[in-house]
């Protein structure tokens, strides 16, 4: 929700780790009085003016009412808990909701259950994990230049592409943009076009907002193009062909199981092992020990007794084998008497059958305990090659290996502590080992990327030396958890993608603390887009414009709307008005959510008209004019009178890549019309 109503314009951010000074910035980039509470005094600051940005810093515990008073907790919009101590951030949210019932809070928490239910309780309260929103941006800098964004919107996916046009053959759809299409002709209802690089200015352009490319220019090689469009993650080419060579090597090794030769060096090879493991070689031959006595001893019963059965025969050999000697003779009653010699060799067998079955279960308990790995489910096989490898399986590590397998990609966890839970992500290969073994056993030099995602900074870097040492081509994604760190990997390792998790998701908590729902982020040249949510209400600054507006004099892109009980859209046009209670979904930079917030369209760029010139036919008057008020939203009777007074100009002010779709409407008609520039003084 975005208010018209800015009068409180104070935000209160509690805990300056790194996190919390990253949100100080990005609050101060919407023009507001940011007010901080930290703990303790810190003598050097990761963002080294950050003193210079706070109206007031506070030193105090954030739960105590006296400590949130000075803050002027009554005044504040938005309060961001950024705490270490989740538990701080919990205590204090329900305190501020006490002292400030409207204030918007956003909250720190890994505990999903309970930020459920404090949503319902508290209201106005959006909580987010640490590793919530920046695994997806590790995630897909992993998948190369081409992949920007992957996130899914009520079960479509939709990505975020980066292609450079490259001869190819004539069947590559993308080779036929070249010479053929005009940029305006890509975008459809499953693709929008959203930064253009012409090949002349690749080295030198840089994103400046989503509409800056022209709409009529044709696409040629070498030109880059990043356009969002639906799609359904599959697994690439390579590992399908794995998969299938994969069954055909089971199914072989199933035939070859069974022949002759095969259970001949099975055995040969069962022999030798014996004389690597003297524990399994003992319990092997007490196995055949209790064997042979089981077959003796029922055969010697039923030679005796005629009269009894083998089944009887063997159930005295098992009683007797599991020292059941007393039992035997105890309780049984034969009708004849049992020859002493037979008696002497049932007592031996109990005895050995004691010692021996002991052995035996001491053997398997042994196991047992041993194969703790092998008791958990099958994990998948190490793939050879073309795969991503995420190294420490932290919070931040299974998310990010948890998204990668969404997206069907082959991946490889690595956990360096051995206590880890053994359940995690029990689809995925998974190895524990020291860094050094681990880069040998999950097949980094064939691997497509790594990624390091451990707490320990010096580590990541270690880490991401050894890779680059062992595949100087292999994607390299580092996890640094200050912005300092991050400027001084990227110098050394500038083919690296170095991420500072604080960095990218201050962003959306500050988005977040001015009633935005952020679903999702990513990184398009080198800015944090996020993936926003908008519900509109009346004192909205998007109530009643058109999508155009928005889109144009906001500098967002609008990628998702549905109205009250109706099915969304997809890619909406741009000449729909919205209403209160629609829902908007937009790609926006940080700088378009600050003007949506103070409601400040950009009307600069509002200056073209069109001209309308000529009509051939009568349906073009009356579609024409219809066209024109829908798209420009003129009124109808000014759009008649202007169609039946040709030629003319259309004095209302509009947008160029809306006046040039106007005129791409209008043609359709047959109406002939051309875009002008406004003179202005």
């Amino acid at each position: 929700m975005t208010n018209l109503s800015t009068t409180s314009s104070v935000f209160l951010v509690c805990g300056l780790g790194s996190l919390g000074q990253h949100c100080v910035v990005a609050l101060k980039n919407f023009g507001v009085n940011v007010i901080a509470i930290d703990e303790e005094e810190k003598k050097n600051w990761e963002i080294s003016n950050l003193p210079s940005l706070l109206s007031k810093l506070i030193i105090g515990d954030c739960r105590q009412p006296e400590v949130l008073q000075l803050a002027k907790i009554e005044q504040c919009r938005g309060v961001i808990l950024v705490t270490h101590d989740e538990r701080v951030n919990i205590e204090t949210a329900l305190i501020v909701r006490e002292i400030n019932p409207k204030a918007r809070l956003v909250v720190r928490s890994t505990k999903e259950n309970l930020n459920q239910m404090l949503t319902e309780y508290l209201g106005n309260f959006v909580s987010f994990a640490p590793t919530q929103l920046p695994a997806s941006a590790f995630a897909i800098a992993a998948l190369g230049t081409e992949a920007l964004g992957f996130f899914n919107l009520e079960g479509q996916w939709l990505k975020v592409v980066q292609q450079k046009i490259k001869p190819s053959s004539n069947n590559d759809a993308k080779f036929r943009w070249c010479y053929q299409h005009y940029l305006y002709e890509l975008n459809s209802r499953k693709r929008l076009i959203l930064s253009y690089i012409p090949h002349a200015a690749r080295s030198s352009k840089t994103f400046q907002s989503f509409y800056e490319w022209e709409p009529d220019t044709k696409v040629e090689l070498e030109d880059t193009l990043i356009y969002i469009e639906t799609t359904t993650p599959t697994i690439d080419f390579y590992q399908k062909t794995q998969d299938i060579k994969q069954k055909q090597k089971r199914f072989w090794q199933l035939l070859r199981y069974f022949s002759l030769l095969t259970i001949k060096q099975k055995l040969i090879d069962f022999w030798y092992s014996l004389d690597a493991n003297k524990l399994k070689k003992i319990a092997f031959f007490c196995g055949i020990t209790i064997l042979f006595l089981l077959f003796l001893v029922t055969i010697l019963y039923k030679m005796t007794y005629s009269n009894i059965s083998i089944a009887d025969s063997l159930m005295i050999a098992a009683i007797l084998l599991l020292g059941g000697f007393g039992d035997l003779f105890g309780g049984f009653d034969f009708n004849v008497s049992v020859p002493f010699w037979l008696r002497i060799v049932s007592l031996l067998t109990t005895l050995t059958g004691t010692a021996f079955v002991g052995i035996l279960y001491g053997f398997l308990t042994e196991r047992i305990l041993a194969s703790r790995f092998e008791l958990l489910k099958r994990r998948p096989p190490i793939p050879k090659q073309n795969h991503i490898v995420v190294m420490g399986m932290g919070r931040m590590g299974q998310k990010t290996a948890a998204l990668l397998a969404e997206f069907k990609q082959p991946t490889v966890g690595v956990s360096f502590n051995s206590d880890s839970d053994l359940t995690i992500l029990p689809n995925l290969p998974l190895i524990f080992s020291e860094p050094k073994e681990a880069i040998a056993k999950a097949n980094l030099a064939t691997a497509k990327s790594v990624i390091v995602t451990t707490d320990d900074e010096i580590l990541n870097l270690e880490i991401g030396l050894m890779a680059r040492a062992v595949n100087p081509d292999i994607n390299l994604v580092i996890r640094a958890l200050e912005q300092r760190l991050t400027d001084s990997l990227s110098h050394l390792l500038p083919n690296a993608s170095v991420l500072c998790a604080s960095a990218l998701i201050a962003e959306a908590f500050a988005g977040a603390a001015f009633g935005e729902n952020i679903i999702s982020l990513f990184r398009m040249n080198n800015q944090t887009i996020l993936v926003t949510e908008y519900n509109i209400e009346a004192n909205d600054t998007l109530n009643g414009l058109l999508l155009a507006e928005i889109a144009y004099g906001y500098g967002v892109v609008p990628i998702w709307y549905q109205q009250i009980n109706k099915s969304p859209v997809l890619m909406p046009l741009d000449d729909t008005i919205l209403a209160v209670g629609d829902r908007l979904i937009v790609l926006a930079t940080i700088d378009g959510l600050q003007r949506i917030e103070k409601g400040r369209l950009n009307l600069q760029l509002k200056n073209w008209q069109i001209r309308v010139e000529k009509v051939f036919n009568n349906q073009g008057i009356f579609e024409g004019a219809n066209a024109i008020a829908r798209i420009s939203r003129c009124e109808l009777s000014t759009a008649r009178d202007l169609m039946n007074h040709l030629p003319q100009t259309l004095k209302l002010p509009l947008y160029k890549h809306q006046a040039l779709r106007l005129v791409r409407e209008l043609k359709k008609y047959q109406v002939l019309a051309q875009v002008i520039p406004i003179n202005r003084p």
